[in-house]
């Protein structure tokens, strides 16, 4: 009888081997099955993020989309006085206007007097070349109060702008003239014919 052969290191070595893979094989299956899952929640989830953010834009995300075949442009119907500000302030300075400063007044008093946002500009080109041809000290850009006797003074052109406006409210937009025609037959000479054709120009100009 032979006696008995103890077990070669290397056979040992595979034994090993196979015990370890047989235990860390299950492992790192379960272990890529579970990552997997939890990408695959993280995608659905980041899809239905997406899905908002387009419907009600958070600030500071950035949504692009196809420019629109139309771009809005100025208008009557814009509600933001920076806007009209900047039209009218732009206007006056193109015309080296004393007014330039009080573009944003003149349109916070016209949105007060439901007046559109041109037509004090306007009336100013028309009577005084927007106040450069003025009684001296009068204020008075708009021949407001004209008669025999004079023309009506102002202490300050902001003054000079809040009656005015609130004149046409009160005086010709209450009383049903509401364009540059129907206002000229009251406010203008009786024998002018251009005065709304001038007024309606001049607003055409501030677009």
């Amino acid at each position: 009888m032979q006696p008995e052969v103890p077990p070669d290191g290397s056979f040992l070595k595979k034994l090993i081997l196979i015990g370890v893979f047989f235990l860390v094989t299950p492992m790192a299956l379960f272990s890529s099955v579970i990552s997997l899952l939890a990408l695959s929640e993280i995608s659905f989830s980041n899809s239905n993020e997406a899905k908002n953010i387009f419907q009600a834009p958070e600030a500071g995300v950035r949504v692009y989309a196809a420019l629109p075949s139309n771009v809005p442009t100025v208008s009557d119907q814009i509600i933001s006085g920076d806007a009209r500000g900047e039209i009218i302030k732009k206007y006056l300075k193109a015309n080296k206007s004393p007014l330039e400063p009080y573009a944003d007044f003149i349109v916070e008093t016209a949105d007060k007097y439901q007046l559109d946002f041109k037509l004090i500009t306007a009336i100013a080109q028309k009577e005084s070349g927007l106040c450069r041809v003025i009684p001296e000290g009068s204020y008075n850009c708009w021949g407001w109060g004209i008669h025999s006797k004079g023309t009506l003074g102002f202490q300050s052109f902001e003054e000079g702008i809040e009656i005015v406006s609130k004149g046409l409210k009160e005086k010709y937009l209450d009383f049903g003239y509401e364009t540059p025609d129907e206002i000229m037959k009251k406010y203008a000479h009786p024998d002018s014919t251009t005065w709304a054709d001038g007024v309606n120009q001049f607003m055409g100009q501030m677009e």
